[in-house]
């Protein structure tokens, strides 16, 4: 109709908003992996020999294995478990502090904001061959060094840990403020104060907060690295199924679970605690990422 306005279309606002639209998801491309996937994953159990009546027979036999540990447990083992359990926990404790101890300048090394580039590239290399090697492979190589004990279950769990530690470190130094360390430099800091008053105040609730879950993963491996007689829960509870003492493994293992799972809470609320402050939120999910690996 005359006298009413037409209404156009520019094509620079229809190329934009072309150009923010996100692009169609193709229809065959998470099918197509997911088979590949699956596939790899049957050719793997074809391959490594995996018999698959052996597998669906597995739920009844660990079914009847943990009847006879827990209907009823043997009570009397309970004070011998507890004392390895209490060793398996200062294997971790000390583990951790090593590790935590020697992680932290690596770390600082590690950081691309920090450390020059030839130190961040050494320093990166030696985490990522200190997380190469498993807790168990160290704790065989420390007792065939220094013989049997929880020293050679203390120093596998420390040296396994430096490297995860240590990456977690540098992460966190990467991602602090540049404020600080600038002002500091501004009025003449040293490399060290530098470190000192704009660096570690930033990051360290962080890396403390790190620092008490991997002592949570410790706790859980050091009752693993007994089964090589590096100490710990882990050597009676393998003798206990050596013999068939199912009802005192069962004991050893309640006690493990009951353990782990208190230290895990306490943990989990002194890491909230870090990371929050006194006057944050005491609800709402872990800010420490499970990982593993880490």
């Amino acid at each position: 109709m005359p006298g009413l306005p037409t209404r156009t279309t520019s094509p620079t606002r229809t190329t934009a908003e072309r150009a923010m639209r996100p692009d169609k998801p193709r229809r065959y491309g998470p099918i197509g992996l997911a088979l590949m996937a699956a596939a790899a994953g049957l050719w793997a159990a074809w391959t490594s020999g995996i018999d698959l009546a052996t597998v669906l027979r597995g739920p009844e036999t660990l079914l009847r294995i943990l009847r006879m540990m827990l209907l009823p447990p043997d009570v009397s083992a309970a004070p011998a478990a507890f004392a390895g359990m209490i060793e398996s926990l200062q294997i971790a404790w000390i583990g951790t502090l090593l590790g935590a101890a020697v992680s932290l300048p690596i770390g600082l090394l590690a950081a691309k904001n920090v450390g020059g580039r030839f130190s961040t590239t050494v320093a990166r290399q030696v985490l990522n061959l200190l997380r190469s090697l498993p807790e168990l492979v160290l704790a065989i190589l420390f007792v065939s060094i220094i013989g049997l004990g929880p020293l050679a279950g203390a120093l596998a769990i420390g040296l396994g840990s430096i490297g995860t530690l240590g990456k977690l470190t540098a992460e966190v130094v990467e991602g602090i403020d540049r404020g600080p360390i600038e002002a500091a430099e501004a009025v003449g800091a040293s490399r060290v104060q530098v470190l000192r008053w704009g660096v570690l105040p930033q990051a360290m609730p962080e890396i403390i907060a790190f620092w008490l879950y991997r002592f949570e993963i410790n706790v859980r491996a050091s009752a693993i690295l007994g089964l090589v007689g590096a100490g710990g829960i882990g050597g009676m509870l393998a003798n206990y199924l050596s013999y068939r003492r199912y009802g005192s493994a069962g004991m050893a293992i309640l006690i493990v679970i009951a353990v782990t799972i208190a230290i895990d809470a306490v943990s989990s609320r002194i890491r909230r605690r870090i990371i929050a402050g006194p006057q944050g939120s005491r609800t709402g999910p872990d800010p420490v990422p499970a990982a593993d690996a880490l």
